[in-house]
């Protein structure tokens, strides 16, 4: 068997990238999040592919066929509840990922990191798409209002608007046409990543210490397999507490309501996932201005590896970046909370601030603290 999967092309593949594949052996925890990803990516793949066949791409059914698969279909509610609560766990881990990823500065694996940077574009493109297929008041307004900004770009905008609805506002071909891209979007995000983990282990992983792991690294199988088991049961025994026990925590009460053109809610807000870059595009007065800024908010991302000035690779022994780190943590938490909260004073110019600091932390500040640390330890290296 042994020599099998080593020599056999097929197995040989999937004996490198999961078997003998050398591993850091002081890699934490953190690096399980990739793993957990592909397994929750699978999950909402297959609920998804049986959502779809009992899901009406109608504007006049697609609100009534979602509640028929939760009354009439058996185990319809199940998977209708790990497919909507599921995308929020796929959301949670891939930030903790993007997190551990700046915190240990696996950014410098460069093509890794632009691949993931899609692969998260790519996420919100089809987590969006999904909030509107359920057809609700929130998924409604939703789709106008997300699809409205690209109006504001110069001479197309309008024309761009329409082409994507279909006609002259958010009804019937706009479904049909998010419908078949939420239905593809998850089988590209899954190519892309077949395509990260493969320059993924042309570099090999990163380790908390930033310093070559060559001389000590063991095979991923079988220490590494058991601790991705472990994340992978107690991530799975989460969202199915979370899908039995609270299956509307994070759903907008507005959304158990057919969709009405007619009737606009109050308070028109995205999923939790996205506050952070709702609350950048209204803090911005500038209609234009406020779509560049939600965009540059993800993209900033790929401007991360060309702004590294320490010398050191990782944040683990650099203190004050450290504290620069959580600062912007609890910067975006405050944007998220921000972006759920109705437009007004003090709300507004707390978004406006918070936006600049998040900017700011990425392009000026984080860079001049690490040039600073890099001044304080050639001085204490000289004078030791």
């Amino acid at each position: 068997m042994t020599a099998l999967r080593k020599h056999y092309p097929p197995l040989k593949t999937i004996n490198h990238s999961l078997i003998d594949l050398p591993t850091p052996t002081n890699i934490s925890m953190a690096w399980n999040l990739g793993s957990l990803l592909g397994l929750m990516l699978i999950m909402q793949i297959l609920t998804g592919l049986f959502l779809t066949m009992h899901y009406t791409t109608d504007t006049h059914l697609a609100f009534s066929s979602v509640s028929a698969i939760c009354r009439e279909v058996n185990y319809g509610w199940l998977m209708r509840n790990m497919h909507a609560n599921g995308a929020s766990m796929f959301f949670i881990c891939i930030f903790l990922h993007i997190g551990r990823g700046l915190f240990y500065s696996s950014y410098l694996f460069k093509e890794t990191w632009i691949i993931g940077v899609i692969l998260l574009l790519l996420t919100m493109v089809t987590a969006f798409l999904g909030y509107i297929l359920p057809w609700g008041q929130m998924s409604f307004w939703g789709a106008t209002v997300i699809t409205n900004m690209l109006s504001a770009i110069p001479f197309i905008g309008n024309d761009l608007v329409n082409w994507i609805w279909g006609g002259f506002s958010v009804s019937n071909p706009t479904l049909t046409r998010f419908f078949a891209l939420h239905f593809m979007t998850p089988f590209l995000i899954a190519g892309t990543t077949t395509l990260h983990l493969l320059f993924l282990h042309e570099t090999g992983s990163n380790n908390p210490t930033g310093l070559s792991s060559n001389p000590d690294k063991v095979l991923f199988h079988p220490y590494f397999t058991l601790k991705d088991l472990t994340t992978a049961l107690t991530a799975t025994t989460l969202l199915m507490l979370v899908a039995l026990f609270l299956p509307t925590l994070l759903t907008d009460p507005q959304n158990f309501s057919p969709a009405n053109p007619l009737m606009t809610p109050p308070h028109i807000m995205p999923e939790w996932y996205f506050l952070f870059a709702y609350t950048i595009l209204r803090s911005i007065p500038n209609k234009l201005g406020g779509v560049v800024a939600l965009f540059a908010a993800v993209s900033i991302l790929l401007l991360v590896p060309t702004l590294h000035t320490s010398k050191q690779r990782t944040m683990k022994f650099r203190p004050t970046s450290q504290t620069i780190f959580w600062i912007m943590t609890a910067n975006i938490l405050i944007l998220t909370w921000a972006g759920s909260q109705p437009v007004e004073q003090p709300i507004i110019t707390i978004g406006q601030v918070a936006t600049t600091a998040y900017f700011l932390i990425f392009i000026l500040i984080t860079p001049i603290i690490a040039t600073l640390e890099n001044k304080y330890h050639d001085m204490h290296c000289s004078s030791s």
